[in-house]
């Protein structure tokens, strides 16, 4: 009886050992592909970010040249701005003197060598600010930059600022030159209501 009661034993248990170890590694398999499938939406999460923008400049027409002018006008008498560009979520601010309009649009300058360039190549909204002390006015430019390849761009940049040939040329690999997409610009003055100017 006791060997039949040992053997009767192992008969119910070993079935219910085999039944344990199945659920355990049913349990683990679904753990696994919870955990593969949280990976795969941290991936996804952050193949989000949106890509750069690619824009023919040759295609893209700005409708009021009126508003390009007298932004233009506004920065060029000033001289000196400040342009704001993004470096993975700090912002950093530098003086520029370069404002040009080619083919209808509003173009700065810079150096692929430099941080501006590259912070502007990982995220192209911009920003530049500008004061007129002589009637105590401020504007802000806001925009999309979008970087023009062409040599002749480049050029027409160049002519405009000749003293800059001793640094850049045209043909050169490291001169960068980039248009304002979607503008808006912001004139200020104390006690008065801001001056809107899209393009």
């Amino acid at each position: 009886m006791n060997i039949i009661d040992m053997n009767t034993k192992k008969f119910l248990v070993m079935p219910l050992l085999a039944f344990c170890l199945i659920s355990c590694n049913e349990s683990q398999k679904d753990s696994q592909i919870e955990s593969s499938k949280d990976s795969t939406s941290v991936v996804e999460e952050k193949s989000t970010t949106p890509a750069i923008e690619t824009i023919d400049p040759t295609q893209y027409k700005t409708e009021n040249m009126e508003n390009i002018q007298q932004v233009h006008d506004f920065i060029k008498k000033c001289g000196v701005y400040y342009l704001a560009t993004d470096d993975n979520g700090q912002p950093r601010v530098r003086p520029f003197g370069t404002i040009h309009i080619f083919e209808g649009k509003l173009y700065i300058q810079t150096g692929h060598k430099k941080r501006t360039s590259q912070q502007l190549a990982q995220n192209p909204k911009a920003e530049l600010c500008a004061f007129d002390a002589e009637n105590n006015k401020w504007i802000r430019v806001s925009g999309t930059m979008v970087e023009d390849n062409r040599v002749e761009a480049k050029k027409s940049m160049l002519d405009e600022y000749t003293s800059l040939r001793r640094m850049y040329d045209e043909n050169d690999d490291n001169t960068a030159v980039y248009f304002f997409k979607d503008g808006v610009a912001y004139i200020s003055s104390y006690g008065i209501e801001d001056i809107e100017i899209r393009w």
